[in-house]
Parts: structure tokens; C-alpha cells; sequence
């Protein structure tokens, strides 16, 4: 399989990812290499967006007591259990800023903090092995959390025990995500028979709701009309590090490979410019697709795509399902991604 043109193509790329470097990918994408609780700027008409920057420095105090523990005689310390923060809202009103804002506050400690999607904190698991992966963790302050979202029974049972394992080491918790805990799993499997595993989650985080706009799209028009596959590929072969290929090519590649891999995939890639792209009704090719576009926009690449427009890969009937928010989310990304790579070359 081969890309499109004389432009390297994502086809052409078979990237392997090592154990080491699953642990070294534990910190926040690019896209927030440099937020902090300073730089969040709060809609001044959505009161619980502050309310939110309050309720994450405060969680940071407390991990750090918690991992601090309790003097005992002798000069030990007792281990305290560590204490869990949820980020529910919305997409676009800023939760994983203030993850990774609380990354670099708890960052100033002297223990390790981790930052991972929910997709790879199950690889991680599934790399190492569930004990050596509590063992691998127990040692940081803080695991923070992006996307939490779960998919499937196995990995509610897995992440169950994993974190209430991490959080009696003294490990504290942070997540984001666009569903209530309690509400976790709802319309993608059967939830009610695993609700032990899904209050046990619940149990651990505190919940802090964060409501307000998608600022992706404030001041943005809506999805832009296509252009067209020769305009494309022109575009692509006038951008350094550019790859280009053709949209069901593409989505075939992904499934060659575990979503966590996609981080390696898209390595040193400056814009990734697609040709041929039309609607999905395939679920998994759809959601093989929404785990690509997190990655890209989390390392802030631009999109540039011919075909259908972007706000209509997704079908309505997928949208309505199980996965809605996971769609949403990716659609709000593509078209933000798209904005970025229009305006890089008008």
C-alpha cells in the first residue's frame, strides 16, 4: 500500500512503539506544552470555569499533602490514600488545559506525574501487565487522565481495579471527560451489569462540572466546502513534511495497528493532507478515525481534505449512538484543524 503521489504518505509508515518510549509519552501533547492555571482565561459568562481553575489548585494541594503522607513514630510516614478530580464538560471549554495545567503544578514535587489518554493508560497496562503497571505508577503523585471514556466491559473492569489499586498507594487521580462517572459506559454495552466496577469509579473523583461554548468554533463559520483532490495535492507538494493520501487507503492503515501507535505514526509530520473523503458507516473505521484526529490535534497538525465535508463523515446514525460525544469531539477538532491549515496557506 502506498500513498498518493510523490508526497510520503501516513500508508507508507509501520512505526513500532517500546515499552520505554509508552513511558516516555506520559506528559502532556504539544498542544499544551505551555498552559498553566494562569493562562486558562475563563469565559466571564460561564461563572463555573473559574470555579473549575479554583477546584484544580486545590485538588493540587491535596494530592501533595496525600503523597506527603502522615508522620508516624520514628520519623515513618503513614502512606494516605490519594484523592481523585473529574473534569466533566463539554468539548472545547478548556478540561484538558487544566489537566495539564495541574501536570506541571503537581510537576514542581519531588515525585514523578504521569499524563495519558485513557487509550493509553489500557496499553500501558496491557504492555506491562496489570501488577507491574500499578507497581510502574504507584511511585507518582498524580496520573492525570485525558478522555476518559469507557468502551467496553473489559476495560472498566481493568481500569476499576487499577485505579482504586494506585489511589490506596497514595497515587491521586485526575480526569477529564465529556460523561458523568456514574453515566460511564451507558449506550455502548450493557453498564448495568457492571455497575460495582462503574460506582467504584465514581467513588474515587470528586466531580467538577465546567459548562460554556466550544471556543473551537467561537468566531469560526461552519465547515468549508471541500476542495478538490488536484488542489490537494498540489498543496501538499508545496508543504516541507507534508503527507498525503487517499481517505480509504488511509483508514485501511489504521487498522494495521493499535491506536496506540498513532502517536509514532504521526512523528515530525507538519500537515497531513487526505484525498477521497467521504462518509463512514463502519464503526470501527470511524472510531479508528476519531483516535487519529486526537492525536493530530493534540500535536496541532493541520488537516487538509478533499471530498465530503468534514462535519459529515460521521453519520447521523452513528452520531446518535453510544460513541455521539466521541464523534462530536473529533468533528470539532477536524474543522479546527482544518481552520489552521487554511489559514497556513491563504
Amino acid at each position: 500500500m502506498q500513498s498518493t503521489g510523490a508526497v510520503a504518505g501516513l500508508v507508507d509508515r509501520r512505526p513500532s512503539v517500546t515499552p520505554e518510549r509508552l513511558v516516555a509519552q506520559l506528559v502532556p501533547p504539544p498542544t499544551f506544552a505551555d498552559v498553566s492555571f494562569d493562562t486558562y482565561r475563563p469565559d466571564p459568562s460561564e461563572p463555573s470555569q473559574a470555579a473549575a481553575v479554583g477546584h484544580c489548585r486545590s485538588f493540587c494541594e491535596l494530592a501533595m499533602q496525600r503523597r506527603a503522607g502522615k508522620k508516624k513514630l520514628f520519623g515513618k510516614r503513614e502512606v494516605l490514600p490519594g484523592v481523585g478530580v473529574y473534569l466533566d464538560g463539554g468539548f472545547g471549554v478548556g478540561k484538558t488545559h487544566l489537566l495539564a495545567s495541574t501536570y506541571y503544578t503537581m510537576s514542581q514535587g519531588d515525585a514523578p506525574v504521569a499524563f495519558a489518554t485513557f487509550g493509553e493508560l489500557t496499553q500501558l497496562a496491557g504492555v506491562f501487565g496489570f501488577t507491574e503497571c500499578i507497581d510502574l505508577l504507584a511511585d507518582y503523585a498524580v496520573v492525570c487522565i485525558d478522555e476518559f471514556e469507557l468502551d467496553d466491559p473489559g476495560n472498566t473492569t481493568l481500569i476499576s481495579r487499577l485505579l482504586s489499586a494506585l489511589v490506596e498507594r497514595g497515587v491521586s487521580i485526575a480526569a477529564t471527560s465529556n460523561t458523568l462517572p456514574e453515566q460511564l459506559g451507558e449506550g455502548r454495552f450493557a453498564a448495568q451489569d457492571f455497575l460495582r466496577e462503574i460506582n467504584t469509579l465514581s467513588a474515587i473523583f470528586t466531580t467538577i462540572r465546567i459548562e460554556g461554548p466550544d471556543y473551537r468554533h467561537r468566531g469560526l463559520p461552519p465547515a468549508p466546502e471541500p476542495l478538490t483532490d488536484d488542489e490537494v495535492r498540489t498543496a501538499a507538494s508545496a508543504k516541507s513534511g507534508a503527507t498525503l493520501d487517499d481517505f480509504d487507503a488511509l483508514c485501511a492503515h489504521l487498522a494495521t495497528m493499535h491506536p496506540s501507535r498513532y502517536h509514532a505514526l504521526i512523528d515530525d509530520v507538519t500537515e497531513v493532507f487526505i484525498t477521497g473523503v467521504h462518509p463512514i458507516d463502519d464503526q470501527s473505521v470511524a472510531l479508528r478515525l476519531v483516535a487519529l484526529t486526537d492525536r493530530l490535534y493534540d500535536a496541532g497538525i493541520p488537516i487538509l481534505a478533499s471530498g465530503t465535508k468534514l462535519d459529515t463523515i460521521f453519520s447521523d446514525e452513528m452520531v446518535a449512538g453510544g460513541f455521539r460525544k466521541k464523534y462530536l469531539r473529533a468533528t470539532s477538532r477536524m474543522l479546527a484543524l482544518t481552520a489552521a491549515a487554511q489559514s497556513s496557506t491563504s
